[in-house]
């Protein structure tokens, strides 16, 4: 029944692949539901449950986002609260994932990596924080604000379909090996920088005309 992928042992056994406590909520919960066939596991380790950690994610967004809009604060205090939260983050998501308590996993965002992933936003934020509101050094930061604007098109265009359009175009008109042929073993590379350039002057285009997606 159970698909363990790495066969890890002792405490670490807790976070094998679709052995772990989220992924047997899966197959309770998901077998409750009408299906085709019995659900086993998931294949790529995705699990149900990683929508808890998403969400502190989330809130850790909004409290950033929070202490920058309030008006109470001097901006050198928001920097430092930032770069100490960032640090913080670091460290604690550092820890977990080093003694092995819990180890830091993007695929199904476990709170290590919520802590770690959190800990860099907070120091990249601080430096942005920084360099364009406390310093006003903003024109440099365009191109990010073309997509900042639209973020929610961004995020639909890239992982809606449009983003392997794009890649299909280039085959069609420009040969299967275009990017192969001239930058080798950086062929993905270049494919996938090309294909978010494409994106980037779609929200270009948006943007000129005022047209930005909000919810």
């Amino acid at each position: 029944m159970w698909h363990a992928e790495y066969g890890l042992s002792g405490f670490a056994a807790h976070w094998d692949k679709n052995t772990n406590i989220a992924a047997v909520f899966d197959v309770w919960f998901l077998n409750l539901l009408p299906r085709a066939k019995p659900f086993l596991y998931n294949g790529g380790g995705y699990l149900t449950l990683s929508f808890i950690p998403t969400l502190a994610t989330m809130i850790l967004g909004l409290l950033a986002g929070n202490l920058l809009r309030r008006p109470s604060q001097p901006p050198r205090r928001k920097m430092l609260l930032l770069i100490c939260a960032g640090v913080a983050g670091l460290t604690a998501g550092a820890l977990l994932d080093w003694t092995g308590i819990c180890p830091s996993v993007k695929r199904i965002w476990t709170p290590s990596w919520v802590l770690f992933s959190g800990g860099w936003c907070c120091l990249l934020l601080a430096l942005f924080y920084a360099l364009l509101d406390m310093r006003c050094w903003r024109a440099w930061a365009f191109p990010f604000t073309v997509v900042g604007m639209n973020s929610i098109a961004m995020y639909c265009l890239a992982d809606g379909g449009f983003r392997s359009f794009i890649l299909g175009a280039f085959h069609t008109h420009l040969g299967g090996k275009f990017f192969g042929n001239r930058f080798g073993v950086y062929a993905p590379i270049a494919e996938s920088s090309a294909a978010l350039l494409a994106l980037w002057l779609v929200c270009l285009w948006m943007y000129g005309r005022k047209i930005f997606v909000r919810i």
